[in-house]
């Protein structure tokens, strides 16, 4: 009986100091995660080391001016593109958007709207008689929506081929 007893006694020390060092371990990596966390510092508010003038140009090199004589199609939600070239007779336009240029090859389509798209860049603008749509294929997303030209809002029709073909037909 007496070994039982000890036998009891030891297995219930064991069993506790296991328990309480686990608790001791867990106590000291939550110290020690705090006190990481603590030697965090925050961002400097401004750069702490200047660039180089040949850095800023190369910088602003990377993005593309605005192409000249390009016509700005405002859309909803604020966005914006510029559009260089004439939709009824050109078979590739360049589009600015995001400061980079795009240039887009005319589509052919069956419903009548004007298509421009370049599987390379994954950019395809869709022009209807309403307004115009520009789409990116890479993560299959609407880049901007209701597009339309200062004549456009002001009640003209788009510039698209379908609109001058109609036209020349009267």
């Amino acid at each position: 009986m007496n070994k039982l007893l000890i036998a009891a006694i030891a297995g219930t020390l064991a069993t506790t100091s296991v328990f309480v060092s686990a608790d001791a371990f867990a106590a000291t990596a939550t110290e020690s995660s705090a006190a990481k966390a603590k030697a965090k510092r925050p961002a400097p508010a401004h750069r702490l080391i200047k660039r180089s003038p040949k850095a800023e140009a190369a910088a602003a090199a990377k993005t593309d001016p605005i192409p000249e004589g390009a016509v700005k199609w405002s859309c909803k939600d604020g966005n914006a593109f510029y559009l260089k070239g004439d939709m009824k007779r050109d078979a590739i336009v360049t589009v600015n958007w995001a400061k980079k240029d795009y240039r887009l090859p005319r589509q052919d389509t069956t419903t009548g709207a004007d298509r421009f798209h370049d599987s390379a860049s994954g950019m395809d603008l869709v022009v209807i008689p309403s307004k115009a749509m520009l789409f990116s294929d890479k993560d299959s997303s609407r880049l901007a929506d209701e597009c339309m030209t200062p004549e456009m809002a002001a009640g003209g029709p788009a510039p698209t081929q379908s609109n001058a073909l109609i036209k020349n037909a009267e």
